[in-house]
């Protein structure tokens, strides 16, 4: 559960399960009704996220709620379609979740993903069994005959990779549907009641290990569904000044500024609403990139003539973490540290009415699985918890429709620097977790220096944007090395680059040894206390992008 983070783009602090801040609860009836809208049921997938990222990619506005709400969101939203979502749960259980039966009543098209495949067969009519092989993984759909909803993709007599994860399997097909698919586990791999635009998938088509499963989510929005496609960021940037101007009125805004990319677009679209009813506070604390503070100041004081508070704080965080080794204590020393130092500035400022936070749509999903849904948590994150009550403002969460390729996109559309836009994610706590073991300022000068040196080198080699994150790490370990004719006993430092669609997944980035070997040679030459470089091709999983 990752919960909503503020615009400073949140200090995580991984660990314990805090309960949701009641301010921050999702709303899931944020469209105006009258909009292109598809709902997604979420029965607690893992990957439901990626579901509403492949409409949204086709221009159609989707929301995702928990099972348990889909029925107050179904009637508020008024959708143009509906998908059902996988989930760990297991049908033929009794307490098992079920979709709203008005769903299937409502005359618009549905398609059931796995778990949602499974509930509708059995909501329809159908059967479905536990205990048989189960498929995990990537399989062979054969296409059985036609269907609209993979027109000009698939044909009869073809076979196609998907991606499966399953336990159960339907055995007894609903009234009026027909099997357009098998697989060898799954002899109802692919099913359809064209009269009535149901559609049912046991594999998951919004994972990229199904090849085509993007172009077959666009079939059915824009082919069986019938939707233009008008979702823009034109369209979003008007509508959301409306809102932030209709809840602000005359009242005034704090903003936590972190230089991220999150956090500068929500600003400059506050202040384009608001204007100088707009404060934000700029908490440097020590760990930034180099000359990121510069960048930021210049930006929205400079450029953008933003009111900006901006508080050097890096002597107060460096001394509290002095000597910490743990990540997690890490995180929490300097999550404590920013709230107490925000909060401070934020009385000095005095009369804000509003806190900005900087809340986006996956955190909004999370947040709501988290306080009431069926996702087992695989890690936990909370983000300066409590700040909101404490400080008893309103919260005003501009972004908290967007997924981060959709904040880039804002970005773009404010005419905001593509150097800003188009950033590598940074973490909140940054440098401090991209150097393991205790923190010294001469330790983050090092990792300052290669730093810039590697991404220097990526953006020769034409390679930033290609790359979804790159970042060096000094290592807690020093070994012996040769210059000149003298002994070095120095540090190590790791490079990492990884690419990913939405982080959820990573692969190392395969340089060729050639540029590797100029970074490096540059590393050691230029960055004095560095004899060492090595770099990581870990995936994500088993490791994650970070190393803390």
């Amino acid at each position: 559960m990752r919960r909503p983070r503020f615009c400073f783009h949140g200090f995580a602090a991984k660990g314990g399960r805090t309960p949701p801040n009641p301010r921050a609860r999702p709303r899931p009836m944020s469209s105006p009704a009258s909009q292109e809208t598809v709902l997604i049921v979420d029965f607690g997938s893992q990957v439901t996220q990626l579901i509403a990222r492949r409409v949204r990619e086709e221009g159609v506005y989707s929301e995702v709620v928990p099972f348990q709400k889909a029925q107050e969101a179904f009637r508020a939203l008024k959708p143009k379609a509906v998908i059902l979502s996988g989930g760990p749960a297991s049908v033929p259980d009794g307490d098992s979740p079920r979709a709203p039966q008005e769903v299937f009543e409502a005359g618009i098209p549905v398609l059931g993903i796995c778990y949602g495949q499974m509930t509708m067969a059995e909501q329809l009519g159908g059967q479905v069994e536990s205990g048989h092989h189960r498929e995990f993984g990537r399989a062979t759909l054969q296409i059985e005959s036609t269907s609209d909803l993979f027109d000009g993709l698939w044909h009869p007599g073809e076979g196609h990779t998907v991606w499966m994860s399953h336990g159960d399997r339907i055995t007894a097909l609903p009234p009026g549907f027909k099997v357009k698919g098998t697989s060898a586990n799954a002899p109802f791999a692919l099913i359809e009641d064209e009269a009535r635009r149901f559609y049912g998938l046991m594999f998951h088509p919004e994972v990229v290990h199904t090849p085509d499963g993007a172009r077959l989510l666009s079939n059915f929005v824009r082919k069986v569904a019938g939707l233009e496609g008008t979702w823009t960021m034109g369209a979003f940037r008007e509508r959301a000044i409306a809102r932030i101007r209709a809840q602000v009125g005359t009242g005034r805004v704090i903003c936590g500024l972190s230089g991220g990319v999150d956090s500068s677009v929500a600003a400059v679209l506050i202040h384009e609403a608001i204007g100088d009813q707009l404060t934000c506070v700029f908490v440097d604390h020590g760990l930034m990139r180099r000359a990121e503070a510069d960048e930021v100041i210049s930006l929205f004081r400079g450029h953008y003539n933003i009111p900006l508070v901006h508080v050097d704080a890096s002597d107060l965080f460096l001394r509290e973490l002095e000597g910490v080794e743990d990540p997690e204590a890490k995180r929490k020393t300097i999550g404590r540290l920013f709230i107490d130092v925000f909060e401070a500035e934020a009385k000095k400022v005095g009369g804000a009415d509003f806190l900005a936070q900087g809340t986006l749509y996956p955190d909004v999903i999370e947040s709501v699985s988290f306080a009431g849904g069926p996702s087992v948590t695989i890690k936990s994150h909370h983000n300066v918890g409590g700040l909101p009550d404490r400080m008893n403002m309103k919260l005003v969460e501009p972004l908290r429709d967007l997924f981060k390729d959709e904040v880039r996109a804002l970005g773009r559309e404010l005419g905001l620097p593509e150097s800003f836009v188009g950033r590598h994610p940074f973490p909140g706590p940054g440098l401090a977790i991209r150097c393991p073991g205790a923190i010294t300022r001469e330790k983050l000068d090092i990792l300052r220096q290669a730093d810039a040196i590697y991404l220097e080198e990526i953006r020769y080699a034409g390679l930033y944007d290609v790359i979804w994150q790159a970042f060096a790490v000094l290592l807690p370990v020093r070994t012996v090395g040769v210059m000149g004719d003298g002994r070095t006993y120095d540090h190590v430092l790791a490079l990492r680059a990884v690419t990913s669609v939405d982080g959820m997944t990573a692969d190392f980035y395969p340089f060729d040894m050639a540029f590797l070997g100029r970074v490096a040679t540059r590393i050691i030459n230029e960055v004095k206390g560095v004899n060492r470089v090595v770099y990581d091709v870990t995936s994500k999983p088993p490791g994650t992008i970070e190393w803390e």
